[in-house]
């Protein structure tokens, strides 16, 4: 199944959305886009603007794993988001998230 690819106006708005006022939730963010800006999906970046919605010491909590997300927020999306902002190192598809 192939998902809908973001396209340049919205990668364009969703990058302005994510501006942080704390500058390690943006060394995260900028390290995602740097990975995952050719192939970022719309549902994605839907999970995403979710994530973008918390508190930047709520977010750089669950950045840095001190918790994990819960209730409304804690969809399999932004779980998977979350995970792609953590690693440090970009997985390639056929290897899966085993190794971080």
């Amino acid at each position: 199944m192939t998902e809908e690819l973001l396209d340049e106006r919205a990668l364009s708005k969703l990058r302005w959305r994510c501006r942080r006022g704390l500058l390690e939730n943006d060394l995260f963010i900028e390290r995602f886009f740097a990975r995952y800006t050719d192939c970022l999906s719309v549902r994605q970046a839907a999970a995403l603007n979710e994530l973008m919605d918390l508190a930047d010491n709520d977010l750089l909590d669950l950045l840095l794993r001190r918790r994990e997300p819960e209730g409304a927020i804690g969809t399999n999306d932004v779980k998977e988001v979350l995970g792609m902002l953590r690693t440090r190192e970009r997985a390639s598809p056929e290897v899966g998230s085993g190794n971080q």
